[in-house]
C-alpha cells in the first residue's frame, strides 16, 4: 500500500488517470442512478479527491470549475432529484461562505465569536425588510417596496451593514478576550435575535415572530430566479470571491497581523502591530461575508423569521471551523461542506431510510430511540470522534513555506537599498 501511494504522489500522470476515471465513473452512476444520494455525494468527493493531487493550483481550480459549474449541475439534471441536489449544494455553499469568514476571526484573529449569526441575521432582513411591504410601515414613498432587481445591489449593502456592525461589536469587547469575549459575543448574537423578534412593535420594521414573507426573488434582465439549479450558481460565484478574498487575506501583511494577534498580542503590539485596528477588521471582514450570505438565503427562501438565526446555528458554524482545521482555508470548507451534507442530507436520509424498514416491520426500534430523535446524537458522536482522532482538524493550517536563500537574498538587498540611502 505504501508503495502505491508513493508512485501516485511522484506520478501526476497516474494521478491525472486515476482522477479522470473516478469522476467519470461517479457522474456516469449519478446520470443513471438520479435517485441515489450515495452517487451524488461520490461526484463531490472528487472535488477533495482533486485537492489531494500534486497538479499545479491553476490546474486544480480549473478542474473545479469544471465539475461544480458544468458536470454535477448537468449530470443530476436527468431526474426528479434535480432540485434537491441544488438546493443542498446552494446551502452548503451559503455556510462554506459564512465559515470562512467565521475562520477570519476565530482561526486567523484568535477571538471566539459565539454570536456569528447575528451577522447573518442582519444582511437577511436588510434586504427582506426594503424588499417587501414592511418598509411601507415607517417609509412612505412610492419608491420602496424595491424589486428584485435590487438584489445584486442589496448583497453589497447587506454586507456593508453588518461590517459596519461587526465593527459596533468589536469596540466595547475589545477589553476582553478568551472566555469573556465568548460570553459577549453569545450575548450580542441572543440580542439581535431578540430584536427582530420583537420589533414589530411600535413600529412594525420585522414583523416579530411571524416572519417576513413575500420576499421578491433575484432578477437578472427580466429573468426571475427563483429555482435551486439558478441560486446555485449565484452562490458559486460569491463563494469564489470569497475564497479569493480570505486567501489573498491570509498571506497578506494583514493576515500577518492576524495571526500574530492571535499568538501573543503583547508580542504583535511590541512589533508595530496596531491591536485595535487588526481586530475591528476582523470582525467587519468576517461580519460582511456572512452579511452577504444573509441577503442571498433570504432570497432564495422568500421569508425569514427569528427561528432561523438561534444560537445553535452559531455553534453549528463554529463546528464547521473547528472541524476542519481553524486558520485553514481548505479545511474550514471540507468541514463546512461535511456538516451540512451531514445534517441536511446523510442524517436525513438514514432516518427515512430506517423509519421506512420500521412500518415495513422489517425492523422495531423503540421510540426513544427511533431516528428523528436519535439524529443530533449521531451527529455528535460523528464530530466526537472526530475531535479524538483528528485534533487539530481533518485538514490543519499549515505555515507558508519560504525558501532560505531566497528570504537571505531579500534582506541582503534591502540592506544595500539602506546603505546607499
Amino acid at each position: 500500500m505504501d508503495k502505491i501511494k508513493g508512485y501516485l504522489q511522484q506520478n501526476k500522470l497516474a494521478q491525472a488517470i486515476l482522477i479522470c476515471v473516478y469522476v467519470l465513473t461517479t457522474s456516469l452512476s449519478l446520470y443513471l442512478l438520479q435517485e441515489s444520494v450515495v452517487a451524488f455525494l461520490l461526484v463531490l468527493f472528487s472535488l477533495y479527491l482533486l485537492y489531494l493531487t500534486h497538479f499545479k493550483n491553476s490546474i486544480k481550480w480549473i478542474s473545479a470549475i469544471f465539475i461544480l459549474t458544468i458536470l454535477i449541475p448537468y449530470v443530476s439534471s436527468q431526474g426528479t432529484a434535480f432540485q434537491s441536489y441544488m438546493d443542498v449544494s446552494t446551502l452548503v455553499g451559503i455556510y462554506v461562505a459564512m465559515a470562512l469568514g467565521l475562520n477570519i476571526v476565530v482561526g486567523l484573529a484568535g477571538l471566539l465569536d459565539l454570536g456569528f449569526i447575528a451577522f447573518f441575521a442582519i444582511g437577511a432582513y436588510t434586504y427582506a425588510i426594503f424588499s417587501t411591504n414592511q418598509v411601507t410601515n415607517f417609509i412612505h414613498t412610492n419608491f420602496f417596496p424595491l424589486t428584485g432587481n435590487s438584489f445584486w445591489l442589496f448583497i453589497f449593502i447587506g454586507g456593508f451593514v453588518a461590517a459596519i456592525s461587526g465593527i459596533l461589536l468589536g469596540i466595547p469587547v475589545l477589553r476582553v478576550k478568551g472566555d469573556y469575549l465568548a460570553i459577549v459575543t453569545l450575548g450580542f448574537g441572543e440580542i439581535i435575535r431578540i430584536v427582530f423578534n420583537n420589533l414589530d412593535r411600535p413600529i412594525n420594521f420585522t414583523n416579530g415572530a411571524k416572519g417576513i414573507s413575500g420576499i421578491p426573488s433575484p432578477t437578472i434582465f427580466g429573468y426571475v430566479l427563483s429555482d435551486s439549479n439558478q441560486f446555485y450558481y449565484v452562490v458559486l460565484a460569491l463563494l469564489g470571491i470569497v475564497i479569493l478574498a480570505v486567501t489573498r487575506l491570509e498571506n497578506s501583511k494583514l493576515g500577518r497581523s492576524w495571526k500574530a494577534v492571535r499568538e501573543n498580542e503583547i508580542a504583535a503590539q511590541s512589533m508595530g502591530i496596531h491591536l485595535v485596528r487588526t481586530k475591528l477588521l476582523a470582525f467587519a471582514i468576517g461580519a460582511s461575508f456572512s452579511g452577504m450570505m444573509g441577503v442571498v438565503f433570504s432570497a432564495k427562501q422568500m421569508f425569514i423569521d427569528p427561528t432561523s438565526f438561534t444560537m445553535l446555528q452559531s455553534i453549528t458554524i463554529l463546528v464547521m471551523v473547528i472541524l476542519g482545521g481553524m486558520g485553514s482555508v481548505p479545511g474550514v470548507i471540507l468541514g463546512a461542506a461535511l456538516v451540512t451534507i451531514l445534517n441536511l442530507q446523510v442524517l436525513t436520509e438514514v432516518t427515512n431510510y430506517l423509519n421506512q424498514l420500521t412500518l415495513d416491520g422489517v425492523i422495531s426500534i423503540p421510540t426513544a430511540l427511533s431516528p428523528a430523535k436519535m439524529q443530533r446524537f449521531i451527529f455528535g458522536m460523528v464530530l466526537i470522534l472526530v475531535a479524538i482522532f483528528r485534533p487539530q482538524g481533518l485538514l490543519p493550517a499549515k505555515n507558508k513555506k519560504v525558501n532560505k536563500e531566497d528570504l537571505i537574498e531579500t534582506h541582503t538587498e534591502e540592506h544595500k537599498q539602506t546603505i546607499s540611502m
